[in-house]
C-alpha cells in the first residue's frame, strides 16, 4: 500500500509518499508525476515515511531525478536510497 499525497503551489508540485513503493504503485507515482509536470514547473518527490522500494521504485525515482525532480527523504534507508541515485548508483 503507498499513500500519495500532492500538493502544488504556484510553480511547485510536491508529491508525498508514504507506505511501500513498490508493484502497481510505482507505475501509480509515474502516472501522477506525468500528470503534473510541465516545463516550468519544480517537482519534489518526499519521501517521508517509505517503507520499501523495490528495483522499478527505485529505477522511476532514478529517472525522475535525472529529470530534474528534487528527492527529499527521511528515515536511514530512503536517505541511503537517495544518495545512491544522486550519485548514479541506481540506473
Amino acid at each position: 500500500m503507498l499513500k500519495i499525497t500532492t500538493q502544488t503551489d504556484g510553480t511547485t508540485t510536491i508529491f508525498e509518499l508514504e507506505g511501500k513503493l513498490a508493484g502497481p504503485w510505482v507505475q501509480e507515482v509515474e502516472n501522477c508525476w506525468h500528470r503534473a509536470v510541465t516545463d516550468d514547473w519544480q517537482v519534489t518527490v518526499l519521501l517521508k515515511a517509505v517503507t520499501f522500494i523495490d528495483g522499478a521504485g527505485r529505477k522511476l525515482l532514478a529517472d525522475m531525478h535525472r529529470q530534474g525532480a528534487e528527492l527529499v527523504a527521511e528515515g536511514c534507508m530512503t536517505k541511503a536510497i537517495v544518495g545512491e541515485i544522486k550519485r548514479g548508483d541506481v540506473s
